[in-house]
């Protein structure tokens, strides 16, 4: 099941590789989706507001998780691509023990802090009870998250993105399914949800364990390599903790949105709950095809295949500006439609300030696909911490900017600012990109 992307047509290799990737995180927004329409339709819009802080949190909480698993498996795809077997292999046992244990670290933490969170949030009081109830069987299923993400990013490095589909799908479906039997059939209410969506998310993390361990054998450390995990705790974290902060800082400044989203009311929250989703869903095959793009610089790297990465790196950009203009146009024509999918009784409020969110937003995704690949690329190039330059840049113009304005002139400035946050960190990219492949050209020159 794994895949060389060093060698044959470069567009095909990316798309092939990328579409299963794509096609497993759609499934598991899919899931994220069906979740939010059964809570806002049979359990209500105090129900759905209070999923969608939550959301926002996770999403947080799991980018850390995340960052780490993409750090680490970057590092993984350059030995593999540099054909060094062992060397890849001490990785592996360190990355996973490190992470592992610090995902134990983070459920410790959370459990005891749920109450300090409904407050960091600014939940209103009408909320904080089902938002209680709800986080803390979601935190509970944190160990799930980490093997997901894990052994996902893991196969990825290699070039296996078949399997996590596989197991993503499976895990939709079953995620789907639970959701109705708890909340309609047992009437369990939002815990329902949240119990639904961790036992999902554990039988998908343990079935990639267990496929991993079973079949490729290759990637399995050898119990000398596992005894000297603490060897490569320094590479690892390197690459590991810049691509961890990265993520985090991005969802840390999201959830700073979330927070001075509540203050505008139920109606704002609900609306901002439904926007999100659909607008995570409309820009997530760019964010994938970002991180598959990321792989095929790490592995070509690995080789040392300067040529083959520019060439890659053109192609990249024309796909991502293609698809995320005919994504823009559709979310644009059909926001109200969207909006009204998540409400049994939508109210004339929430589907306005839903439609003005998705429309401004939606205009500007070529702008955030070009940021991804942005992040894959310096990630992957052994400078993670330039991908964490851009979130803050990206993250901190559109924080700065809300608070500063959306007091005195609404919540329409947090939209506008989103849009703004992207060019500011595309601009400073491209100028950092393009400066480090002068640099590389110059020191090719000298060597010849």
């Amino acid at each position: 099941m794994q895949k060389d992307l060093t060698e044959g047509n470069i567009a095909r290799k990316l798309l092939l590789f990328s579409l299963p990737m794509t096609a497993a995180n759609l499934l598991q927004q899919c899931y994220n989706l069906a979740d939010t329409m059964i809570v806002g339709r049979y359990i209500g819009e105090n129900a759905l507001a209070s999923v969608g802080s939550a959301y926002t949190l996770m999403v947080f909480i799991t980018s850390i998780l995340l960052g780490l698993s993409l750090g680490s498996s970057a590092l993984v795809a350059s030995y593999y691509g540099a054909g060094k077997g062992e060397k890849m292999r001490s990785v592996i046992a360190s990355s996973f023990i490190t992470i592992l244990i610090l995902s134990l670290l983070m459920t410790a933490f959370c459990l005891l802090s749920i109450d300090w969170i409904i407050d960091l949030l600014n939940t209103p009081s009408e909320l904080e009870g089902m938002l209680r109830e709800y986080l803390f069987w979601i935190f509970l299923g944190l160990l799930g998250v980490f093997l997901i993400n894990y052994f996902s990013c893991l196969l990825r490095s290699v070039g296996d993105s078949v399997t996590p589909l596989i197991f993503l799908a499976i895990s939709a479906i079953m995620n789907i399914a639970l959701d109705l039997f708890f909340i309609i059939s047992l009437d369990l209410g939002i815990a329902g949800a949240a119990i639904a969506t961790i036992i999902s998310q554990y039988f998908a993390g343990i079935g990639l364990l267990l496929v991993t361990v079973m079949r490729e054998r290759n990637l399995v450390p050898h119990l000398s390599e596992i005894r000297r995990w603490r060897r490569e705790i320094k590479s690892v974290l390197s690459y590991s903790v810049i691509t961890s902060a990265q993520q985090s800082v991005m969802n840390f400044g999201i959830l700073m949105i979330q927070g001075l989203v509540n203050c505008f009311g139920v109606s704002v929250m609900a609306a901002f709950a439904a926007g999100v989703k659909i607008d995570s869903f409309a820009y997530l095959p760019v964010q994938d095809f970002g991180n598959a793009y990321s792989f095929f610089i790490a592995q070509n790297s690995g080789k040392k295949l300067r040529d083959r990465i520019r060439e890659g790196t053109v192609i990249a950009v024309v796909i991502t500006v293609v698809f995320s203009i005919v994504i823009s146009i559709l979310v644009n024509l059909a926001a109200p439609f969207l909006i009204s999918l998540f409400f049994s009784e939508p109210s004339a409020d929430v589907i306005s300030i839903g439609v003005s969110y998705l429309r401004l937003e939606g205009s500007f995704y070529a702008l955030i696909g070009i940021l991804f690949l942005l992040y894959g690329y310096f990630r992957a190039d052994g400078r993670p911490v330039i991908s964490l330059l851009l979130t803050v840049i990206s993250l901190g113009l559109r924080v700065l900017l809300s608070y500063s304005l959306a007091p005195s002139y609404g919540y329409y400035v947090i939209w506008l600012s989103i849009p703004l946050g992207w060019i500011a960190a595309d601009a400073t990219g491209y100028i950092l990109y393009r400066k480090n492949f002068t640099l590389r050209m110059q020191n090719a020159v000298k060597m010849e």
